[in-house]
């Protein structure tokens, strides 16, 4: 899967928490991916009106 960049700007106190995050063994941006996919996900499941057209 291609990658592209994304710059998102945060508080330092924010940044200071994903930063600690390493001794769990994350990366900011993994972290952050996992959480994008993880919400995401819920995003994708189909709504009410196509599960009722594909029932017809």
């Amino acid at each position: 899967m291609a990658m592209v960049k994304l710059l998102v700007h945060l508080p330092k106190p924010l940044k200071a928490k994903l930063d600690s995050l390493r001794t769990q063994g994350y990366t900011a941006s993994g972290y952050i991916r996992a959480l994008l996919e993880r919400d995401l996900k819920e995003y994708q499941r189909p709504r009410k009106r196509d599960a009722i057209w594909k029932a017809k």
